[in-house]
């Protein structure tokens, strides 16, 4: 029986790889899947914990490499399909001699290289010789957005392809998609649920939101807005996400006088009624691959003020789909006050933005990668 292992470094980050393990399964592969363990994977035969860790200085990465090396040798995989920088290192680190001895084909998806226009320096002069130098152990690497596609192409992997990030299930958020906001003579009527979902987030109900969603962390920079929010007083700013800045937050929104309209939801499973909820979606990260969330505002037919960085750029088309600025509070504010004084504005956005993001559906993004699998399947 062939066999695959997909191997990653973050938790719940299987959710990516669920089509394509199901997929396998029905070619009659047995199907693995390794990771630091904090989740219970469904649709694979077995599942491995190993040691590994985000931090490329951590010295559990050392023993998860043997941890790795043995699982390998131990079940003499045919393709073994690394995600996440740290899965991309050690996997390809630990299968770098039975791509020789056992013909293991290694796949490396990059979900955003850490050297990127705008990097530090540090980034530069650590990551891109890593990663200049694992590519030679790589089969297959595969780049989800346009600028990391253009630079890896310089690599010396045996194939370097564009895959349009991890894909969006369209056709299922527009199932979940309701018609939360009814216009009637240019005011806003709000449904049930949205009164419902304002009231126990303790927001009024004639409150404009911005919203992000994303891990509450540096990268993500969701501090831009809190400082913004000061020179917007009617708006709300709901970040679905946890993380370990969450509290500093908190304090900071305090500190400037808005603590009352910042609200940190956590995790949420009921993610389309915060989109629906909301009026307009703000992005203001520092790095991204490709991202999801950006993705699934502009389905859900949200206005988006982003940052112009690697990712965002793939999706959003300044003054067409939306509006990108430079990544500071009076950017981002000028950008919303904009989307809010003008509907037409607004409108031609989100109906653009609904467009454009249909290259970037789940069912093209799953077809383009079973063409890599296939050829990887059957070469030699």
């Amino acid at each position: 029986m062939k066999k695959i292992l997909f191997l990653s470094n973050t938790a719940n980050f299987s959710k990516f790889n669920i089509p394509y393990m199901r997929w396998f399964k029905e070619q009659g592969w047995q199907v693995d899947y390794c990771s630091p363990g904090e989740e219970t994977v469904p649709d694979c035969d077995n599942q491995y914990s190993i040691s590994i860790a985000r931090s490329p200085f951590s010295l559990k990465n050392i023993k998860a490499y043997f941890e790795l090396k043995k699982i390998l040798r131990d079940n003499d995989y045919d393709i073994l399909h690394c995600h996440t920088p740290m899965g991309g290192v050690i996997g390809r680190l630990a299968a770098s001699d039975l791509r020789k001895k056992h013909k293991i084909k290694v796949i490396y998806t990059a979900h955003g290289f850490h050297f990127y226009k705008g990097a530090p320096l540090f980034n530069w002069l650590f990551y891109y010789p890593v990663e200049r130098l694992l590519a030679h152990k790589t089969d297959v690497l595969i780049t989800i957005n346009k600028e990391d596609y253009e630079r890896a192409k310089n690599f010396k992997a045996g194939e370097v392809v564009y895959v349009p990030g991890v894909g969006i299930d369209i056709s299922k958020l527009e199932t979940q998609l309701f018609d939360s906001k009814m216009k009637q003579n240019d005011s806003v009527v709000k449904t049930t649920q949205e009164q419902k979902l304002k009231n126990e987030l303790g927001i009024p109900l004639d409150a404009p939101v911005l919203l992000s969603v994303g891990e509450i962390n540096k990268n993500k920079n969701h501090k831009i807005i809190i400082e913004a929010l000061p020179d917007m007083p009617d708006f709300w700013y709901v970040i679905c996400g946890r993380g370990f800045l969450a509290e500093k937050y908190r304090k900071l929104a305090e500190n400037l006088g808005v603590g009352n309209r910042l609200v940190i939801a956590g995790y949420r499973n009921d993610i389309s009624a915060f989109y629906n909820m909301a009026d307009i979606f703000v992005f203001p990260s520092l790095r991204e691959g490709l991202p999801v969330a950006l993705m699934e505002a502009m389905v859900y037919g949200l206005p988006i003020v982003c940052s112009g960085i690697r990712g965002n750029i793939d999706l959003i088309e300044n003054g067409k789909t939306g509006e990108m600025v430079e990544n500071s509070p009076s950017e981002f504010t000028a950008a919303i006050l904009k989307l809010k004084n003008d509907p037409k504005l607004r409108d031609f956005y989100t109906k653009n933005a609904a467009e454009a993001v249909k290259h970037f559906d789940l069912a093209s993004v799953e077809l383009e990668m079973r063409k890599i699998y296939l050829r990887e399947m059957t070469s030699g």
